[in-house]
């Protein structure tokens, strides 16, 4: 049956027009974006998983930040303690000189209180953003750690766990006080019994030489392991909503021509009540 009031042909060819122009609108925002899911009405779901996993991107940046300055801190107190124990190996030579009769024993002790000083004046200075690993109290607070923020731990839905590396001073200031503690040279008595005691000392100075190397390694291969964890949650967030830019280049192909296709339909369609006129001629 023809009707003049009611164009079936049309309404079918309008609806698949609809269609046609809201898919072409999507692969268009697609190109423009960049992203399949760009909003939470294109895929609530991923898009929700893809937000938990970028905020917990910007997390592990920040938690890369805070391993960076624990590396830096660690760094400078290494450094120093390796600086320590450097003179107290001139020290020690001092000392194994002092041990015969006909020495200076006055010229070896002045030296010995140079030294002494030089070994002060790089545990007071070993310090980064106020931070002293080789001092008793590290930051003036009453601190005998180094709390460095390492990781974000999450399991299932709940809420993240912070996690931690704690590096302990080595107190330098404490154990290695050479003005209070070093028995001052004045004969070879003397000399044998400062021997002893900076044996001690550079044994102390090179256990936390060593404590502290181990630390740092540890704040660089964290730093290291957060930078890849990133890299690898960004390419899983890309997984999940970016565009594959072959496919929807393809696909914008087809509906342009699926437009044109539908328009030509539509316009056909719309042109069918003037058949009609024929049945009254």
């Amino acid at each position: 049956m023809s009707s003049i009031l009611t164009n079936n042909g049309a309404m079918v060819a309008l609806q698949t027009l609809k269609s046609i122009n809201a898919d072409l609108a999507k692969t268009q925002d697609m190109i423009s974006t960049g992203k399949e899911v760009a909003t939470a009405k294109d895929n609530s779901a991923l898009w929700a998983i893809s937000k938990v996993m970028e905020s917990d991107v910007a997390g592990f940046k920040a938690i890369s930040d805070s391993l960076s300055l624990g590396e830096s801190t660690v760094a400078v107190a290494s450094a120093g303690a390796e600086q320590i124990v450097e003179v107290l190996k001139d020290m020690k030579e001092l000392a194994v000189s002092a041990q015969s009769e006909n020495v200076d024993f006055a010229k070896i002790q002045a030296d010995m209180d140079e030294m002494a000083a030089q070994v002060a004046s790089v545990i007071g200075a070993s310090q980064f953003n106020g931070a002293n690993l080789l001092a008793s109290d590290i930051d003036g607070n009453g601190a005998t750690s180094l709390t460095v923020l390492s990781s974000l731990d999450r399991v299932g839905t709940g809420a993240p766990t912070a996690t931690t590396i704690s590096v302990d001073t080595v107190d330098f200031e404490a154990d290695i006080d050479l003005a209070a503690d070093l028995t001052a040279i004045t004969d070879t008595a003397t000399a044998a019994t400062a021997l002893g005691e900076l044996e001690t000392f550079l044994q102390t100075a090179i256990d936390g030489a060593a404590a502290l190397g181990a630390s740092a390694a540890r704040l660089q291969d964290q730093n290291v392991f957060v930078g890849k964890l990133v890299d690898a949650m960004k390419s899983g967030i890309g997984t999940l909503v970016d565009a594959n830019m072959e496919e929807a280049s393809a696909k914008l192909q087809a509906l342009q021509v699926q437009q044109q296709l539908g328009v030509q339909s539509l316009s056909i369609a719309n042109q069918a009540p003037q058949t009609i006129l024929s049945l009254f001629r």
